[in-house]
């Protein structure tokens, strides 16, 4: 069957993850002893005005509707066969993401690359943009552009959202900005930059920014480009690059720091919560049960899936440079500081760039409910990862497509969608 560009495998493949040789490997949970590095410093200044001051966490989960979530989890991967990527919109400029709201009807924000958000009401393209800031942004290098969109878990309310964008110096600027009364449209004159941060080369932006479920932003960012990481910034807590950060927004001047982000007291950016990523090319935490998801792009053999479990303790470190995937790559590590593991890597036999997606949570699609979807940019395929009893994980190819994929989406009732960056959105719905 073929939808409009979507070719829809016709057989389940279920598998045991393997390595390139093709012999059986366990992936689970697991660190490796590793301590941070010490490079030189790299101060980048953060904006006149940040307000440095410590807060408090303190997330308070629904443990029942999480046992009760567990239980409808699913333990099989349905028959891919049966459902469909049906296009909602096409003729969107290298759409690179999106966000939903809902009030009266369901509002999709697109972000263009080159620097506009485009609304979707209801499945209908709205002419006028959300947002025109393509004078504000650069695409000269590839990864470079409108990367990331977060909406304040007050939008209703007060209609504040953040972006994250190449400057047109190629520097990472995160920003925020005021949408009208009708969220529909926003004023480019609102916006209040409150972190800015050097970009040594185009490429390895990262770019996503997501409101965890302790209402903190947390904030992508690759290792600062050209390859295998020649500055070694990913193991440097001086430096922002191939860091999570994570930072409060909420009812702030500009920022505040977390009072248990692992270095708010010395030793490196207080705006750090995790280091050792490449390039995070999406990522997302289960609306259910709060964990972490993380696509890192490799560097040129492997790319690889991260899962963090909810409310893990600050300072984690996924292990670039010094590993890709699960490989060595860089130096020999010291021994003192837990590196994790990815729960999944593949060669480039199998693709050449990870797109990170969401777990489904939906209530439309039961049968997919707990399947974490994520797919490849190069080769098009999408694929699921499920936990089984003894805590590994088994790996479903389940649709092969022939479009870039450049993001998956997640709506406010919990439906996936994929955005082709040739222009085009689907969503995931039964034949």
């Amino acid at each position: 069957m073929k939808l409009k560009g979507i070719m829809i495998l016709s057989s389940l493949i279920v598998v045991v993850l393997t390595s390139c040789s093709g012999s059986d490997v366990t992936f689970t949970p697991s660190v490796l002893e590793i301590p941070s590095a010490t490079n030189p410093a790299e101060n980048t200044p953060i904006p006149t005005g940040t307000n440095t001051q410590t807060i408090e966490n303190d997330p308070t989960p629904d443990v029942e509707k999480i046992k009760e979530g567990a239980l409808n989890t699913v333990k099989t991967f349905p028959d891919p066969s049966q459902y469909q990527w049906q296009e909602i919109t096409s003729g969107l400029i290298k759409p690179l993401g999106m966000t939903t709201y809902f009030d009266e009807n369901l509002l999709i924000y697109v972000l263009e690359q080159d620097g506009i958000i485009r609304v979707l009401e209801e499945g209908d393209l709205l002419e006028k943009p959300f947002l025109d800031i393509k004078n504000k942004t650069t695409t000269r290098g590839s990864e470079q552009g409108l990367l990331g969109i977060a909406l304040d878990p007050n939008y209703a309310d007060n209609g504040i959202f953040f972006l994250n964008y190449s400057g047109r110096g190629g520097d990472t600027v995160i920003a925020r900005y005021v949408a009208n009364e009708d969220r529909k449209s926003s004023d480019p004159g609102s916006e209040q930059i409150i972190l800015t941060y050097e970009q040594p080369y185009s490429n390895h932006n990262g770019g996503n920014l997501v409101f965890g479920p302790d209402g903190l932003l947390y904030i992508g960012l690759g290792d600062g480009g050209s390859g295998g990481d020649p500055e070694m910034r990913a193991q440097n807590p001086d430096t922002l690059l191939g860091k999570m950060l994570r930072i409060t927004v909420q009812d702030q001047e500009i920022y505040a720091i977390p009072s248990d982000n692992p270095y708010q007291g010395g030793g490196g950016r207080g705006e750090i919560w995790a280091m050792g990523l490449r390039n995070p090319w999406r990522y997302s935490f289960d609306r259910l049960t709060g964990d972490l998801w993380i696509a890192d792009v490799g560097q040129g053999n492997w790319e690889e899936i991260n899962f963090t479990p909810a409310n893990p303790e600050p300072g984690l470190n996924y292990g670039w440079y010094y590993r890709e995937g699960t490989h060595s790559f860089k130096g020999v590590p010291p021994e003192q500081v837990d590196l994790i593991n990815p729960i999944y890597e593949y060669d480039h036999s199998m693709g050449c760039s990870v797109t990170g997606g969401y777990v489904y949570r939906g209530n439309d699609l039961p049968e997919w409910y707990g399947v974490y979807v994520f797919g490849d940019f190069c080769t098009g395929k999408v694929w699921g990862l499920l936990p089984d009893d003894a805590g590994n994980w088994t790996l479903s190819e389940l649709f092969s497509t022939d479009v870039n994929i450049s993001s998956f989406g997640e709506d406010v009732f919990g439906e996936l969608y994929l955005i082709s960056h040739n222009g085009t959105i689907y969503k995931m719905v039964k034949n």
